[in-house]
């Protein structure tokens, strides 16, 4: 038996260099991108090392190699962009070609076999579903129904720290505070349910929730050698792949679960309620498992990066001062103690938008944008890109490029008082067909929070020291430390919280 292992296993890495000399004997016909040294088999993974984030590492071999490179990360080709032109290129020239998503396993067993909006290959089923969801469920109209869950769970984050800080100051953790308000914000839209604070709907519920979440957001951290190394797809090591199939189970049981629910409650104003009418009227599309992805969808994407760009947005405002100063001064001439901040007010807080862009810029929630696929051979910058190569957009190293962004590393709002300017200089929430559809959405959250937040409350500081703003070496841009702040209510806080 020892045997036969061994020789499968000798067996394996021969096909694997067989394999690898092939691709080779390939490369030399086509013009592919510049390519630093790497090692068999393993490509350039060992260039990637912790805790060293993975985006910086990209800039660095950008910075030697030219804006457009290719890498090997196990056996796949993968090209790293990291210029506006060929960024550009990317999703003007080749959108179509570009607007796939990798094969990963996550993809299959979290994402209901490729069904998502977020996994699903770019054809008939995926343009239903992003149709589905720009007018269904991120519209102007969808969203402006949903406005008084956000209001009222704004306002609970508000009356939390007013409690905690009492009549004096307090430090206080945001991070925390900000994912449940979140995952809040986001659960009510969709099935009316509140999984955090102290009114929770059902304490097993929700803690079978935010266990099943936690557990999410686990998986999808880890890199599955599978997804690198074809030959591994077969071997389960560690149980990684038992586990994620075990996860998928409970996940869909509890979505299953929920729509169960509002098939007994028609009365419901949630997202779940709307998708089932449709459902009545057009049974053989709006499927379970599509409203299923689509209640996935939402909150993988749509809670964490709020979330973190919050987060990073008062770490900005406490090391800026001035720039923090500037933003109370606009809330209160423009909206005033009088009452809260509202969403028909974002229009006038300008300043706002800039800081919110600002942090966008320096602290992209995902700094590398989500891998593209190429579904054919195709050119770009002047290179050979073949079919099937991953393509990874290197967002942070372009939004700090010395050569798009005058003084690339200081915090200056200012530079967006005339707008956003060209959509390839800044791009937090993606770019062309597969950019994200929840945009509106975050921005919303996102100027509540903030604007709400600097019109009740002072911050600073702990000890008058900067905050560290070293992020970890995750897919997403967390910071390494949660930020603590000193927080005091502002005189009219009681009455405005009233």
């Amino acid at each position: 038996m020892e045997d036969i292992l061994q020789y499968s296993l000798l067996g394996g890495f021969f096909l694997l260099l067989v394999v690898t000399l092939l691709q080779n004997a390939r490369k030399y016909r086509m013009k592919l991108p510049p390519s630093p040294p790497g090692r068999l088999i393993l490509g350039h993974l060992p260039l990637l090392k912790q805790p060293r984030a993975i985006h910086r590492t990209l800039h660095d071999i950008a910075q030697k190699n030219g804006p457009i490179v290719t890498l090997k990360f196990g056996f796949r080709t993968v090209i790293i962009v990291s210029s506006p032109s060929a960024v550009e290129e990317c999703f003007t020239k080749n959108d179509i070609i570009l607007a796939n998503r990798p094969p990963f396993l996550n993809g299959k067993v979290l994402n209901y076999n490729f069904t998502t909006l977020a996994a699903a290959p770019y054809g008939d089923h995926w343009r239903n579903l992003r149709r589905l969801t720009a007018i269904e469920v991120f519209s102007s109209s969808r969203l402006n129904t949903f406005s008084s869950v956000r209001r009222e769970e704004v306002k609970n984050l508000l009356r939390k720290i007013h409690k905690t800080c009492g009549d004096g100051s307090a430090v206080i953790e945001l991070r925390t505070m900000l994912l449940d308000l979140n995952f809040n914000i986001m659960m009510r839209m969709v099935a009316g349910k509140k999984y955090y604070g102290e009114d929770v709907d059902g304490l097993e519920e929700s803690r079978r929730f935010k266990d099943m979440m936690q557990e999410f957001s686990e998986c999808t951290r880890v890199t599955n050698l599978g997804d690198l190394f074809p030959i591994l797809q077969c071997v389960d090591y560690d149980g990684f792949k038992n586990r994620m199939t075990q996860l998928g189970k409970r996940m869909d049981a509890f979505w299953q679960g929920l729509i169960d629910e509002h098939r007994v409650d028609k009365d419901r104003n949630t997202m779940v309620s709307h998708l089932l009418a449709l459902q009545e009227s057009e049974p053989e599309y709006y499927t379970d498992e599509i409203i299923k992805g689509i209640i996935l969808m939402m909150l993988v994407a749509g809670t964490k990066t709020s979330a973190m760009s919050l987060e990073w947005a008062f770490s900005n405002l406490l090391n800026n001062p001035r720039v923090l100063k500037k933003a109370i001064d606009e809330v209160d001439t423009q909206v005033g103690q009088d009452r809260l901040v509202d969403e028909p007010d974002f229009s006038n807080l300008h300043y706002i938008q800039c800081i919110i862009y600002e942090n966008l810029r320096l602290c992209p929630p995902a700094p590398l944008l989500v891998p593209h696929v190429a579904s054919e051979r195709c050119s770009l910058g002047g290179y050979d890109i073949p079919s099937g190569a991953m393509v990874l957009v290197n967002a942070w190293s372009i939004h700090r490029n010395p050569d798009v962004w005058e003084d690339p590393l200081s915090f200056m709002p200012e530079r967006f008082e005339n707008g956003k300017g060209e959509p390839y200089r800044l791009m937090p929430f993606g770019l062309g067909r597969r950019g994200c559809p929840g945009e509106g959405m975050a921005l919303r959250v996102i100027n509540m929070v903030m604007s709400q937040l600097l019109q009740c409350f002072e911050f600073s500081t702990i000890d008058g020291k900067d905050v560290d703003m070293t992020e970890t070496a995750a897919t997403l841009m967390l910071k390494i430390t949660p930020l603590q702040l000193i927080c005091k209510a502002r005189p009219n806080t009681r009455s405005l919280l009233a």
